[in-house]
């Protein structure tokens, strides 16, 4: 069997035709769409990739402040704890401050409350024995009695020498007034005193059953008195002046 070349160069060059046909307007589009698809995907890939690391920045950024904030939480936290167990110590410092000086307070005004009942039951009671030792002395007194105080009176006035010359001046009389008429010769004592210190002075004795038992001398501006009740008023003042000093002491 002969070969027709010339048939078989013609088919080659149909098929090199065919070949370039197909390649130039059936596989470039198409290839050219698939380098466009492929162009497309990567620009897609890359936006992805640029949003995933966006994404993964932003959640970095996120969790950072996320632990700031929890952090600042916690030192807010532990510093409104510590502020809240500095004001419970104040409050109860002050609490017992308070009560301190409340108790201590209390304490004083009992003590006062106890001093000043102490010093009024013993006024009281003084007062009780003053007017008692008063009565007991004016139902004991009698005429014996107040004569031993116009004995004693007359004993007295020399002590009372400058002191009674100072107030009497010069005076022409005295006057001696007892609850009951005195003997005779406590008079006669009397005026023997009185003369010893003012010789030209008269000397008068009177009774006076008001007065308390006992003895006042009045001569010239002076007056001395020794009877119950200023016995009495003396012992008061002793008494008085005790109770003060025993105040200071317990104080």
């Amino acid at each position: 069997m002969s070969i027709d070349w010339l048939t078989v160069a013609a088919q080659i060059v149909n098929f090199l035709v065919l070949v370039w046909l197909l390649k130039r307007f059936l596989y470039r589009p198409i290839l050219d769409g698939i380098d466009a698809r492929e162009a497309e995907i990567a620009d897609r890939m890359q936006v992805a990739m640029r949003a995933k690391e966006e994404a993964r920045v932003a959640e970095a950024e996120y969790r950072a402040q996320l632990s700031t904030l929890q952090s600042e939480q916690a030192s807010a936290t532990e510093a409104v704890r510590r502020q809240a167990e500095q004001d419970k110590d104040a409050l109860l410092t002050e609490a017992h401050e308070r009560v301190e000086r409340e108790r201590t307070a209390w304490q004083a005004h009992l003590d006062d409350e106890r001093r000043n009942f102490t010093a009024k039951m013993q006024r009281a009671g003084g007062h009780a024995l003053l007017e008692l030792t008063r009565k007991a002395l004016a139902d004991l007194a009698d005429e014996t009695l107040e004569a031993r105080m116009a004995a004693h009176l007359a004993r007295q006035i020399g002590s009372f020498d400058s002191t009674l010359q100072h107030a009497a001046g010069h005076p022409d009389d005295a006057v001696v007034t007892s609850h009951a008429a005195l003997p005779d010769p406590i008079q006669e004592d009397l005026t023997a005193e009185l003369r010893h210190r003012f010789p030209d002075i008269e000397v008068h004795f009177d009774t006076d059953q008001s007065q308390p038992p006992g003895l006042i001398l009045r001569i010239g501006g002076a007056q001395l008195a020794w009877t119950v009740d200023t016995y009495i008023d003396d012992l008061n003042d002793l008494i008085a002046d005790q109770l003060v000093v025993g105040a200071e002491q317990r104080a």
